[in-house]
């Protein structure tokens, strides 16, 4: 069963940036796709942005032009780089990975101060 562990959450100013990483543990089939989803208190879960094994990308509005995510195919890794953070970008930040099934790691939390 394919783990997914993340990293780099953290506190930061309205316009800094946070880089957010994601590992993978066993064996991934291909294609896929990794992603990173946001949850905000009482809000629900929403995607962030997502790219497929060939590179393919989809970002949400909210952080087209300020966010950019990457991965590793070699490392089986996804990252997001987020710059020009907004205190509305504050929420818990998931990994994701679709394959023939839908795995989340445990998410690491990103705080935006205005």
């Amino acid at each position: 069963q394919v783990q997914l562990v993340e990293s780099g959450g953290g506190l930061v100013q309205a316009g800094g940036s946070l880089r957010l990483s994601c590992v993978t543990s066993g064996r991934l089939s291909r294609p896929n796709t990794m992603g990173w989803y946001r949850q905000a208190p009482g809000e629900q879960r929403e995607l962030v942005a997502r790219i497929t094994t060939s590179g393919r990308t989809n970002y949400a509005d909210f952080v087209k032009g300020r966010f950019t995510i990457s991965r590793d195919n070699a490392k089986n890794t996804v990252s997001l780089q987020m710059n020009s953070l907004k205190p509305e970008d504050t929420a818990v930040y998931y990994c994701n990975l679709v394959t023939l099934y839908n795995s989340w790691g445990q998410g690491t939390q990103v705080t935006v101060s205005s």
